[in-house]
């Protein structure tokens, strides 16, 4: 009897265990994706399909740790609040094991105080504000992409070669724009301690009074201007300088203006010359770059842009820390996000344990015309791990963190 009742409760382990790797299986780990996709399309949409083609490339090899990914995406309306509230809606209601995404730095701090508040991973592959890892860091925030300090880091060490000493700044009023004003002061001053801030200006956010903005920047005959505008405020500025005259013998300094998302749009308008951040996906010869471009033109019948190789690479991010956590526990997750290491189309990344910045790069290089579009020539990647301060002057910055 005794025999039997063994047997019976062996086949019944067997069962119970056979049907819990079947679900398993079969199961879904649901990431999700909060975005300004009605806000900046021309930006998130090209990021949203660099995820999907990496999940996609991700399941069909398998998954993670049995399962399948599944991106579930929420609009945020470029509104913090909203993003807020669609944070809560995907851990409630749709048993997300992260979030991840997001384009403006007000609504990456957003939802970097809600993950800090809920105990909840959130990697922030877009927003760019210092702030984020840093003064407003916590244990489950990360960032993908190289901050603004990072970039603007890279910019004044091209600069602080040649001879323009007055400088001017033309950013927009709000976090991404005063990080990155402020990170490329202070980095070029280090440099070059003779150089002296004439000018800051401060539009409002896709509001720029393009016309008056440029009449300022002349006023004070700076040598050089480091230019922070984005999107539709770039092609107002970018038109209103070259019709009065700003670009003409001065170094321009673009931050982001090199990226497809900002430069395609101007066509034959796109400055010429100037120094910037970007991203010249025609020109990369890396075997893993050309991979992934291809499969992004074979899926999507179209060129990837700088968000879509930052989609591509927070999806990579969110499989390794999963596989390597074993888990999609929040804190093992966090504990192994901390340090954890992957290989992408853009080289090596590494997630700093110290302020949980990635040492994703990035490019730099000048504009140029050809055949009536902008272009990225002379250009160079640049390893994001070089232009990060000290760990002594980090934890100065990501106090009682």
């Amino acid at each position: 009897m005794r025999k039997i009742i063994s047997l019976a409760a062996g086949i019944s382990t067997a069962v119970a265990m056979t049907a819990t790797g079947s679900v398993f299986a079969a199961g879904t780990i649901k990431i999700g994706d909060i975005n300004s996709y009605t806000r900046l399309p021309g930006h998130t949409v090209p990021y949203k399909k660099g995820a999907q083609l990496a999940i996609e490339e991700i399941n069909a090899k398998g998954g993670v740790l049995g399962k399948k990914l599944e991106l579930i995406s929420r609009d945020d309306n470029g509104k913090p609040g909203d993003a807020v509230k669609k944070a809560e809606e995907l851990f409630t209601r749709e048993g997300v094991a992260l979030i991840s995404g997001s384009l403006f730095s007000h609504i990456g701090l957003a939802l970097t105080a809600y993950a800090g508040q809920k105990k909840k991973l959130y990697l922030a592959a877009e927003p760019l504000s210092d702030a984020l890892v840093w003064a407003k860091g916590n244990r489950y925030t990360f960032r993908l992409r190289p901050s603004t300090y990072m970039q603007a880091a890279m910019l004044a060490e091209e600069v602080a070669k040649l001879p323009a000493k007055r400088w001017a700044t033309i950013a927009p009023n709000y976090a991404y724009g005063k990080d990155a004003v402020k990170a490329f002061k202070e980095v070029l001053k280090a440099k070059r301690p003779d150089v002296t801030f004439v000018t800051e200006q401060w539009p409002a956010l896709f509001k720029i009074d393009a016309g008056a903005e440029v009449q300022a920047l002349l006023r004070a005959k700076p040598d050089g201007v480091y230019n922070v505008t984005f999107g539709p405020d770039l092609a107002k500025f970018v038109r209103e300088g070259k019709l009065r005259g700003l670009f003409k013998g001065r170094t321009i300094l673009g931050l982001l203006t090199g990226e497809p998302e900002y430069l395609d749009p101007l066509k034959g308008e796109a400055p010429e010359g100037w120094i910037v951040t970007g991203y010249p996906w025609y020109a990369i010869t890396d075997p893993a770059h050309k991979a992934f471009v291809a499969a992004y033109q074979k899926k999507w019948n179209d060129y990837p842009r700088i968000g879509s190789i930052v989609g591509y690479n927070a999806m990579l991010s969110v499989a390794a820390v999963i596989k390597k956590a074993g888990s999609t526990d929040t804190e093992k997750m966090v504990n192994a996000m901390e340090g954890l290491n992957l290989d992408t189309p853009s080289g090596k990344v590494h997630f700093r344990k110290i302020d949980h910045q990635s040492t994703m790069g990035a490019w730099v290089g000048k504009t140029k015309l050809k055949d009536g579009k902008g272009m990225m020539v002379d250009w160079k990647f640049l390893d994001g791990k070089n232009y990060l301060p000290s760990d002594a002057e980090v934890m100065k910055r990501r106090p009682g963190k």
